[in-house]
């Protein structure tokens, strides 16, 4: 049987628990897209807004013209982007959550003007609903993050909109969708080596944040979060609830509590107290997800099941009992000694205690330490492939237009409307 209490573990503190049979209000969610919550005032898991959190956020944030000149964007103009979705048809509709619809577009490569359907690079235009002020502000932060940072497990914000009232943002298509897609809703289960690949790529993204200067607190790290591309690189998306960590000798910034239920760390639901710790703990129950594909909060289950942190805790370092978390659509198909490891990293992940949980460099580390280099080199010759038939299809699609006269009378099927991708919605999220 495996252990994974440490000597440091006596000093864990026990009292904070969780509650799955009282679902926070912070959380109305519904995932279809990575789109941001136009929720108003204070969180209502925090007692109050103080006056001084409240000055302290008005003190510190900056203007919108400052955040836009300082980012390195395309500002499209909103013309621009009607016709790169075809006037926002309800045909391109990806999805749509608290923050707005989120559309397909296609737009040049080059000069990133609008484009015909299937030419060019696609993209996915999420459009802000005209209505609340908390809608802009997170609007705004993703600007002013992403607009600054780059990182290949980051999704790539390449443009916005900020014309009269129209706001919009303009992303990379991420055509697999989300992460919980796959796992909670997909008919086709991942397997053991791409769950472990999607789990790596988080981590580097997280790894990056936390190592940046000052340091970024993503605060909503969640499998709806992480959208994947062609080849199941993952991706940290929506960063309108980021916020920047604490600087110098502090340990935490305080602030009004946002998230989502199952995710948020507890000293953080309690106290307000944010640290790179809180996004470790969420991190942790992607983890568990990953393993068991079963969502953190199932309220249609026992009490003692509806909580996966809660519910996982006995079996997850004890090997013997390992197998009543798996996924069963696994069935059986993993490898049991390196399932285990990713067990203990996310019971150490979702200690209740934040000092007791490890840096992300330090679980990104042990994810690497894991990925079988025979799967990686499957999963990177399946990438080339795919890359070598994309590049086909576009070189055909460029000759196109030479060929059309010899074939009016048969279309050919690489002018047809891609199918609308199932780019999940995005939770509905809350104020910072």
């Amino acid at each position: 049987m495996g252990n994974c209490l440490g000597a440091h573990s006596r000093v864990e503190n026990d009292h904070i628990s969780h509650k799955p049979s009282a679902p926070s209000k912070f959380t109305a969610k519904t995932d279809t897209t990575s789109v941001s919550s136009t929720s108003t005032g204070c969180s209502t898991l925090s007692t109050q807004c103080s006056a001084t959190e409240r000055w302290d956020r008005i003190s510190t944030q900056k203007t919108e013209g400052e955040v836009l000149s300082s980012s390195n964007l395309k500002a499209f103009t909103f013309n621009e982007l009607k016709n790169a979705t075809r006037n926002f048809r309800p045909e391109s509709l990806l999805g749509e959550g608290g923050f707005g619809p989120v559309f397909k577009g296609w737009i040049d490569e080059q000069t990133l003007a609008p484009s015909k359907p299937g030419y060019g690079l696609a993209v996915a235009v999420k459009r802000l609903k005209p209505e609340g002020y908390q809608g802009h502000r997170e609007w705004l932060t993703e600007v002013h993050y992403l607009g600054q940072l780059r990182h290949p497990n980051l999704v790539k914000l390449i443009g916005y909109c900020s014309e009269g009232d129209n706001r919009l943002l303009v992303y990379e298509f991420m055509p697999k969708g989300s992460l919980d897609n796959h796992l909670f809703r997909s008919a086709q289960p991942l397997s053991w080596a791409i769950r472990i690949k999607v789990a790596i790529g988080a981590a580097r993204g997280l790894s990056f944040l936390h190592g940046t200067e000052p340091q970024v607190i993503y605060r909503d790290v969640k499998s709806s979060n992480i959208l994947l591309d062609s080849e199941f690189n993952s991706k940290l998306a929506d960063f309108g609830l980021a916020k920047a960590g604490p600087t110098g000798d502090k340990t935490h910034v305080s602030t009004r509590v946002l998230g989502t239920e199952g995710y948020a760390a507890p000293e953080y639901v309690i106290s307000g107290r944010l640290s790179a710790k809180a996004d470790v703990y969420s991190f942790g129950v992607v983890l568990l997800e990953l393993l068991s594909g079963r969502t953190a909060v199932d309220h249609s289950k026992l009490q003692v099941e509806q909580n996966l942190v809660d519910w996982s805790r006995p079996y997850s370092c004890d090997r013997r009992k390992l197998f009543r978390i798996m996924d069963t659509k696994l069935e059986g198909q993993y490898p049991k000694k390196s399932a285990f490891a990713v067990a203990k990293l996310a019971f150490h992940c979702v200690r209740r205690e934040a000092k007791l949980r490890p840096p992300m460099s330090e679980v990104l580390s042990t994810l690497e330490q894991l990925e079988d280099p025979k799967d990686a080199a499957k999963l990177q010759m399946q990438a080339t492939r795919n890359a070598v038939k994309v590049n086909h299809g576009k070189q055909m699609r460029a000759l196109s237009p030479v060929m059309k006269p010899s074939l009016r009378r048969q279309p050919s099927p690489l002018h047809s409307i891609p199918a609308v991708s199932s780019l999940p919605h995005r939770n509905l999220s809350h104020p910072h």
